[in-house]
């Protein structure tokens, strides 16, 4: 077993004028993944030859389109928990939705989020938006990444108890209500997966494929991504803990689809319409010949 490391989840915090700001390592995941994805973006745009005619919108374009992200995760992101997670509770009480602060985001509704607010900023300025998708795709897993280490600092969404030795001992009630498990109750850091899987594995990956050419096949990066976070979330909801709502003592493994043995939870059914929709970009930009400057 590995003590949890005592990390607290605020950086810093400030008294002023009787009010206590606190700067959290979830909200900096948040900014450094959005920075970096923006810088990201800029490299790509800057490199016409990545793409094998043109960047599809300017360098400068990207900070604009930030700010659309942005509102595109935000609102998804909790649109989305409220609507896939716990919509009996927010509907009970609707004016908890926006209290952020409270915590409640899920990645499907930002992933659906982001899809539509670029899809829109796309419309606005006549920008191919398979080509715009892709440079996304490369932008996103390392604050994705980032999102996940940050779960952990916070001690949440932690994993199914385990007896392996890097299991960890998260602090709470909750993490350390084990049925089953006599003494100190261990589990597996699946927020530490996610972010191999998610962040590191998949960006590799995706800069991987900028260096063999796949920017000239429109639409490639976007199903290496999509088909790779659904792989990815689908793997690590057989050692991530289920949401508390969905658990039940006839339903211990919290699923939603099937029994309660052999069943799927609600992360592998968000993700398993990810997996085929990605498989498909991904086969029609492999059946069409690259972009080049002949064939533009």
């Amino acid at each position: 077993m590995i003590p949890f490391p005592d990390i607290s989840p605020e950086i810093f915090t400030i008294d002023l004028f009787g009010m206590s700001l606190s700067l959290r390592w979830y909200a900096l995941a948040y900014l450094v993944g959005l920075v970096v994805g923006w810088r990201i973006l800029v490299w790509l745009m800057r490199r016409p030859a990545v793409w094998g005619d043109r960047a599809p919108m300017r360098p400068e374009q990207a900070e604009e389109l930030l700010s659309w992200v942005v509102l595109g995760v935000v609102l998804g992101g909790r649109l989305g928990f409220v609507l896939f997670y716990e919509p009996a509770y927010y509907l009970a009480n609707p004016g908890q939705i926006l209290q952020l602060w409270h915590g409640g985001m899920s990645f499907h509704g930002g992933f659906l989020g982001v899809v539509v607010v670029a899809w829109l900023y796309c419309r606005r300025h006549a920008i191919p938006p398979l080509r715009l998708a892709d440079a996304l795709s490369v932008a996103a897993p390392i604050g994705l990444g980032l999102g996940r280490v940050a779960n952990f600092i916070n001690a949440e969404l932690w994993g199914r108890p385990t007896d392996l030795p890097w299991g960890v001992i998260f602090p709470g009630e909750a993490a350390q209500f084990c049925p089953g498990v006599t003494g100190i109750c261990a589990r597996h850091p699946s927020q530490l997966y996610e972010a191999a899987l998610e962040g590191v594995l998949l960006a590799l990956v995706l800069f991987g494929v900028v260096r063999r050419g796949g920017l000239r096949r429109p639409g490639l990066a976007l199903g290496i991504f999509v088909m790779g976070y659904g792989i990815s979330r689908f793997i690590v909801e057989f050692f991530r803990q289920a949401d508390a709502q969905f658990i039940t003592p006839d339903n211990p493994l919290g699923h939603v689809v099937g029994g309660p043995l052999l069943g799927l939870s609600m992360g592998q059914v968000l993700s398993l319409p990810m997996i085929m929709i990605g498989l498909v970009f991904l086969l029609r930009a492999r059946s069409r010949p690259p972009v080049s400057r002949a064939t533009a």
